[in-house]
C-alpha cells in the first residue's frame, strides 16, 4: 500500500504490506524459501551489514516474505515497525531483550497465560532478570510495585484464560509516570478487538500462532513498536540509546528514530538469539489474516450466544465472559475492545474438579487441545494442563482454579456448540 487514502481495516488485512511479485506478477506473497540472497557488491553487501542499506542479508535476519507480515500486523496495529519470530513466548523475549539487564524487573498482571507466569516468574532468572507479578485491577499496587530497577510493565489485553478486560488507558498512564514502557501481549484480543496503541501502550505482542493465523498450522510471535516511546530520555534503556560496540558505536534511537527498537530486534535479537520466524509459516499467517475481521466477528458472535446460554446452565457455577453484562469487566468492553469481548473465557462447574473432567472428555465437537484462537472450538481444563506448572494461589489470581475448564469458542454454528456443551455438562453433573 502507498501514502494517500486512509483505508479500513478490511482492506487493509488483506492489501497492507504487499505487492504483486516484481519477478513474476504473482499476486499472492510467494514463499520465499532461501536461507541467503545476492549482493550486487562489495560496496553493497558492506552497506547492509552496517545498517546503512535496508535489504535482505540471510533469512535469520530478514525475509521477504516475513517481510509482508510484518508490514501487515504493524500496520493493523497502527504501529512503526515490527519484528516476527518462531512463537508467542520468543516474542516476549524478544520484547524485553533490549530493556533488560541483570538485575533489573518487569512488573507483570498476575492474569497471564500460564506459559507466560512460568516464563517470568522461572526461566527469566537465568538472565538475571526478574519479574513482580501484580493484580493489575489495583492500579495503587502497579504503582508500589515499580522501583529503580524496573525496565518495563506487561499485561495481556483479554486475559487468557479468563477473558478479563485490562484497563490500558490506566496502565499506561502509570507506566508513562515512571517513564516506562507498556508491553501488551494482544493475542486473545487482536488489532481487529483492540488497538493498545491506542490506550497508550508502547510494544505489542502476539502469538501469532492463535487468531492471526486462525487455522492451527504453524506457530509463531511478533513484537510490533508503537514508535512513541522516547528511548533516550533517560538513561535506563542502553541498548536503544547509548553507542552499540557491535556497529561501531551506532546509537539504534538517534540513527533510527521511530524505528529504533524494531531495527535493534532484527540486527540484535535476531542476529544473536535466532529466534526466527519460517517463511512457509508468515505465508500462512498472511493467508489467515486476509480473514481476520470476519472471523473475529463470528468468534464473538457465537461467545455471546453461548456465554449467555451457560450462565443459565444448572450446572454451571460461573462464567467469566466480559461481554456479560453480569461481568465486573463488561463496563471495559465499550472503551478497550469496543467491537466484542473476544472469544476466550472459563466456566467454573458445580461438580467442582470431577466435573470439569468428565465434561472435556463427553465433549464432540469441542476439541481437547492446548491452544486457543482456532476457527475449531476448543477446551482445556487450565488447572491440569497449561497452569499446572504454577502454584495452587497462582493458578486462583490467573483465572485457572481447578473448577474451571477453559473454552476458546470457534466459528462453527453456534446451536450445535451449545448442544454439544448440554450433553457434556448433563454427563457431567450427573
Amino acid at each position: 500500500m502507498t501514502d494517500g487514502p486512509t483505508y479500513g481495516f478490511d482492506t487493509l488485512q488483506i492489501h497492507a504490506g504487499a505487492r504483486p511479485d516484481p519477478a513474476t506478477g504473482a499476486r499472492q506473497t510467494p514463499i520465499y524459501q532461501s536461507t541467503a540472497y545476492v549482493f550486487r557488491d562489495a560496496d553493497h553487501a558492506a552497506a547492509l551489514f552496517n545498517l546503512q542499506e535496508v535489504g535482505y542479508i540471510y533469512s535469520r535476519l530478514t525475509n521477504p516474505t516475513i517481510a509482508v507480515l510484518q508490514e501487515r500486523i504493524a500496520t493493523l496495529e497502527g504501529g512503526a515497525g515490527a519484528v516476527c519470530c518462531s512463537s508467542g513466548h520468543a516474542a516476549q523475549i524478544m520484547a524485553l531483550f533490549p530493556l533488560m539487564t541483570p538485575g533489573k524487573n518487569v512488573v507483570v498482571s498476575t492474569r497471564l497465560y500460564g506459559g507466560t507466569v512460568t516464563q517470568f516468574s522461572q526461566t527469566i532468572k537465568r538472565f538475571g532478570w526478574s519479574a513482580t507479578f501484580v493484580d493489575f485491577d489495583d492500579t495503587d499496587a502497579v504503582k508500589a510495585a515499580i522501583d529503580e530497577d524496573t525496565r518495563a510493565i506487561f499485561c495481556e489485553s483479554i486475559a487468557n484464560p479468563g477473558g478479563y478486560i485490562t484497563d490500558l488507558d490506566a496502565i499506561s498512564a502509570i507506566a508513562n509516570d515512571a517513564g516506562l514502557p507498556l508491553i501488551v501481549d494482544n493475542t486473545t484480543a487482536t488489532p481487529y478487538l483492540c488497538r493498545p496503541f491506542e490506550h497508550g501502550a508502547t510494544l505489542v505482542v502476539h502469538s501469532t500462532t492463535k487468531y492471526l493465523t486462525g487455522n492451527g498450522t504453524v506457530t509463531g510471535g511478533v513484537v510490533v513498536d508503537s514508535g512513541n516511546f522516547d528511548w533516550s530520555a533517560s538513561d535506563k534503556f542502553p541498548s536503544l540509546s547509548q553507542p552499540e560496540p557491535a556497529y561501531h558505536g551506532l546509537k539504534f534511537h538517534e540513527t533510527f528514530g521511530p524505528l529504533a527498537f524494531t531495527f535493534h530486534g532484527i540486527a540484535v535479537g535476531l542476529r544473536d538469539l535466532g529466534m526466527t520466524m519460517n517463511p512457509q509459516g508468515a505465508h500462512y499467517t498472511l493467508m489467515g489474516i486476509e480473514t481476520l475481521s470476519l472471523r473475529m466477528e463470528r468468534h464473538v458472535e457465537n461467545a455471546e450466544k453461548i456465554a449467555a446460554w451457560l450462565e443459565t446452565h444448572p450446572n454451571v457455577e460461573a462464567v467469566t465472559y466480559a461481554g456479560l453484562p453480569s461481568s465486573p469487566y463488561n463496563h471495559r468492553v465499550e472503551k478497550i475492545c469496543p467491537r466484542g469481548a473476544g472469544a476466550l473465557f472459563t466456566v467454573a462447574l458445580k461438580g467442582g474438579y470431577d466435573a470439569c473432567v468428565k465434561m472435556v472428555d463427553s465433549l464432540e465437537i469441542f476439541s481437547h487441545v492446548a491452544n486457543l484462537g482456532d476457527t475449531r472450538s476448543l477446551v482445556i481444563h487450565s488447572a491440569s494442563t497449561t497452569h499446572r506448572q504454577l502454584s495452587a494461589e497462582q493458578q486462583e489470581a490467573a483465572g485457572a482454579a481447578p473448577n474451571v475448564v477453559r473454552l476458546s469458542i470457534g466459528t462453527e454454528d453456534a446451536a450445535d456448540l451449545i448442544a454439544d456443551l448440554d450433553q457434556a455438562l448433563n454427563k457431567a453433573g450427573s
